[in-house]
């Protein structure tokens, strides 16, 4: 059977079999039958709440909690996923669907646009960010959660629906009608900083494979494979995603040799991934951005590229997820899915991050004041409850300094990375760059 694994906020769809495990004159073996006893008193705990609480209560929801409240007390990164939830997170992981093409957020009750994704019927209807949408298909969005309004808004591709929209400098909300088509989630943008090229992946999806091969040719046909210096790619902020789109993504930079092994609770659940022949940027420079908010399938880059020198890593020690969930449907996803926490990852030299993340080569901090880069408030994971225990000792120059940034520079961090990658400035510590 064949297994997706996911490594960060957005999951994968697994189908696993379930397997008892049975005495050997074939009856359930007797030090379970004290599971029974006490699955024996949830059962009388939850029909006592039924019967005597102060209200009514929903029996589903009550059961969906309890499931919650049993998986979250393993790790922070274990959950049950309602029919509703799984569905969003498939979506989230085929990186398409049926939709408007906007990201939106929710302000005093209502959806608030952040920005029309580029050629999306959203955009091409006129939608700006700044707009506020009071109403869908004339229903206010007034007491609806951010989720149930994105579900509104998703559906068949060619199907209509009206937008009632409010705008800055526009006196009344006035209708917007659009047809839903085909969105697809860019996870890896790109653009040419002068003559280095410069990618931004922002999550692992399914699409990022094709769209990081995109940019890099691009890159090379735009700047110019003689004139294109090196690439910068930046992970900041990206919180992760499959597994074997991180896998692509560090292929991607490498000729040969590991790129990330799995190990699980049983010796034989050890997977090994190795790199198959092939740079695509023939060896040129490359610098990896991370932060606080680089996550597990970041970390799998950044860490793989960094144990074979094949990259800079710079900016702040990353998130530190080292662990490695399985997404099982129940009843086919019926009635959604239980993800489970299955195996830590290690990179190439055989290092778990566990709850204590990546250490760049250079260490820079964000830019201060206004910087889309900067990392936001967010706990690490070994300041998260119920996270898994590090294995072995944290590995990192406690004595080096924190390059600072100056001020008025909006991002210092990918000016560094510039800089590196054009040989200005260039202290890499273990780091290897070089210009071919």
């Amino acid at each position: 059977m064949m297994r997706k694994l996911a490594l960060g906020l957005a999951a994968s769809v697994a189908v696993l079999a379930f397997v008892f495990e049975v005495a050997p004159h074939g009856g359930v073996k007797a030090a379970d039958s004290s599971v029974y006893r006490q699955l024996d008193l949830f059962g009388d705990v939850f029909e006592r709440v039924r019967a005597d609480y102060v209200e009514p209560v929903d029996d589903e929801k009550m059961i969906e909690n309890a499931i919650n409240g049993m998986l979250t007390s393993l790790d922070p990164h274990s959950s049950y996923l309602s029919p509703d939830n799984f569905r969003n997170m498939q979506i989230q992981t085929k990186g398409e669907f049926g939709g408007l093409g906007i990201e939106v957020t929710m302000e005093d009750g209502l959806v608030k646009v952040v920005a029309p994704i580029d050629d999306t019927p959203a955009e091409r209807a006129g939608i700006k960010a700044g707009d506020l949408i009071t109403q869908l298909d004339g229903q206010p969005i007034l007491g609806l959660t951010i989720n149930e309004a994105v579900e509104r808004m998703r559906g068949p591709v060619g199907s209509k629906i009206e937008l009632t929209v409010a705008r800055e400098g526009v006196e009344k909300p006035f209708p917007i009608s659009i047809v839903r088509d085909v969105i697809r989630i860019r996870s890896v943008r790109y653009r040419a900083e002068d003559d280095v090229g410069y990618v931004r992946i922002t999550t692992f999806n399914e699409q990022t494979d094709a769209g990081l091969r995109k940019a890099l040719k691009d890159l090379s046909r735009e700047v110019g494979d003689k004139r294109l210096k090196g690439y910068v790619v930046d992970l900041r902020n990206n919180p992760g995603g499959l597994l074997d789109q991180a896998i692509a993504v560090a292929d991607a930079f490498l000729e040969e040799g590991e790129i990330v092994s799995t190990r699980g609770r049983q010796p034989d659940d050890t997977q090994r991934f190795n790199a198959r022949p092939g740079d695509l940027t023939a060896g040129k420079p490359v610098v990896v951005l991370i932060n606080g908010g680089s996550a597990s399938a970041s970390e799998i880059v950044a860490g793989a590229l960094k144990d074979h020198r094949r990259a800079v890593i710079l900016g702040t020690k990353s998130f530190g997820k080292g662990s490695v969930q399985t997404v099982i449907p129940l009843q086919g996803g019926n009635d959604g899915a239980l993800r489970l926490t299955t195996a830590r990852y290690y990179t190439p030299s055989g290092q778990s991050i566990q709850a204590k993340g990546i250490v760049p080569d250079i260490e820079v901090e964000a830019s201060a004041g206004k910087d889309e880069a900067a990392l936001p408030e967010l706990p690490s994971e070994a300041d998260l409850p119920h996270h898994l225990e590090p294995e072995g000792e944290e590995k990192g120059d406690e004595s080096a300094t924190i390059e600072k940034a100056p001020e008025g520079v909006e991002d210092y961090q990918l000016q560094r990375a510039l800089e590196i990658i054009r040989g200005v400035g260039v202290e890499t510590g273990t780091a290897a760059v070089s210009h071919g």
